[in-house]
């Protein structure tokens, strides 16, 4: 599909009701009220769903699962099921980018590309994926009688999917597009910062048998209400360490299967020969692109002693030259943050770590005079390693800068903190590179950059999170193995 230049004029009707046992319903909790972070005005109010509108969309789903034909289909029809609705989400294009723009604040160039292509690009991967589901075949066993067997996946049951709020459509598509493809039914809550992105979504599902999706909103009651259901089998959630850690405990009552992918301090590992005048955009973005606001978000950047001079010199001019502002200008690179709380939270670690020492190396452009949310890109050195502002995710466009003397402190660096999510590599030589990759604790390392796989594993190592999105991976957290055999 084309895609040609998204405007204003593509901002859409927003749509205002929960998606339950294949209907619009109006919610009957308390209204979310929805505003721009650009610009500080409203959008739209959404009502959250009551609790027993919850139970509802559960109830859909589990009879969905246990007696509609989603489970039943072959892989096959699942596959041409999921490329249908793959379809229509890529016909959504015009109207999503603008609503990524307005809710989430995205920078235009970023939504109408990997917010608004990716979700469709992962789609159609899980829909082939889905495809070459099978069974393997043990073969025969004479102990104490004849006997063949052969090995399964089953779709769990019901799964909650809840995501966050930076890629509301890619983060939702990502979990519900998995649990479909291993024959799960679906109830999706999106981050009551970000609904009415999510809620567009409604018609790409209309076609699967009705309480196969369902969308709900809600904040923390119904999300609770959600992890503890009796009628879930499966949790995947995207969201920071402490709120996973909350749902770990709240599913373990009904021992539900968890898929969480949490916070990170993302490394970004620079080799002495790295050309830095040509890779120095690619790493400086890796923390600046959207915003900071990303799981993946290469926020501690580790450079040879030989080169710190070289690569101050050049993150100066190149974050000085940053364009912080309106998120419908095509040349912006960093839009505002979600609400006032997060800018307040990220400016006081940043405050707070320059009091305890650590020196502004870059900043950019001001933003006291823009409307909405805004958060200048800052780079700060003189910060030790283990220092607050070193360790905890801050989901904002600041990073630091950490000193090293070989390979091995740089190794060390990469691995010193609690997290392992993503890390990347820059070097002139691939080779070293790839030997540097494997010893970074952390579930996807890029040498010298690469682009989005939709066929590949993501999700963390260490307090990161557990299990895999995306591809056969991502299929398989949504499924059970099962054995059958028969004598004969």
């Amino acid at each position: 599909m084309a895609v040609g230049p998204v405007t204003r004029e593509a901002i859409p009707t927003w749509e205002q009701e929960l998606y339950i046992d294949g209907k619009r319903v109006p919610g009957d909790g308390h209204p979310i009220r929805v505003p721009n972070p650009a610009t500080a005005a409203p959008i739209a109010t959404v009502n959250s769903a009551s609790v027993a509108q919850l139970d509802a969309a559960v109830a859909a789903a589990r009879r969905a699962f246990d007696e509609g034909p989603w489970p039943r289909m072959s892989p096959k029809e699942r596959s041409a099921a999921l490329h249908r609705v793959a379809d229509r989400l890529e016909q959504l294009h015009a109207p999503l980018s603008a609503a990524l723009v307005e809710e989430v604040g995205t920078p235009i160039t970023l939504a109408t590309t990997l917010q608004a292509q990716l979700p469709v690009q992962v789609l159609r991967e899980y829909a082939d994926a889905a495809a070459d589901i099978g069974v393997t075949h043990l073969g025969p066993h004479f102990d104490p009688v004849p006997s063949s067997s052969y090995v399964a996946r089953r779709p769990m049951g019901v799964a909650a999917v809840i995501a966050a709020y930076n890629f509301p459509i890619l983060l939702a598509i990502r979990s519900a597009g998995a649990a479909l493809a291993a024959g799960c039914t679906v109830v999706l809550l999106p981050s009551p910062r970000t609904p009415l992105t999510t809620l567009l979504l409604h018609d790409i599902f209309s076609d699967l048998p009705p309480g196969t999706v369902n969308t709900v909103v809600g904040g923390p009651e119904i999300g609770r209400h959600l992890t503890t259901h009796p009628g879930v089998e499966k949790v995947a959630f995207t969201g920071s360490m402490a709120v996973g850690a909350q749902i770990m405990r709240q599913a373990a009552d009904t021992a539900k299967s968890l898929s969480l992918e949490l916070g990170d301090k993302s490394p970004a590992v620079v080799l002495p020969d790295a050309d830095l005048a040509e890779q120095l955009p690619g790493i400086l973005l890796g923390y600046l692109a959207n915003s900071g606001q990303s799981c993946g978000a290469t926020t501690r950047l580790i450079v040879p002693r030989e080169k710190v001079e070289e690569f101050i010199a050049g993150s100066q001019a190149f974050i000085e030259g940053v364009l912080v502002g309106d998120p419908w200008d095509p040349a912006t690179v960093i839009g505002p943050l979600i609400r006032p709380e997060h800018r307040d939270f990220v400016r006081s670690h940043v405050e707070k770590a320059i009091r305890n020492g650590a020196d502004v190396i870059a900043r950019g452009r001001s933003v006291d005079a823009l409307p909405g949310w805004y958060h200048e890109p800052v780079l700060l050195a003189g910060v030790d390693s283990r220092a607050e502002i070193a360790q905890q995710e801050l989901f904002g466009p600041v990073a630091v800068l950490l000193v090293y003397d070989d390979v091995e402190e740089a190794v060390k660096l990469a691995n010193d903190t609690p997290y392992g999510l993503h890390g990347k590599v820059f070097t002139a030589d691939v080779r070293a590179g790839l030997e540097v990759a494997a010893r970074i604790r952390a579930g996807s390392v890029q040498v010298n950059g690469g682009g989005f796989r939709a066929d590949a594993p993501f999700g963390g190592m260490k307090a990161s999170g557990i299990g895999r999105e995306y591809g056969m991976w991502g299929i398989q957290e949504f499924s059970e193995v099962q054995h059958i055999q028969w004598a004969w």
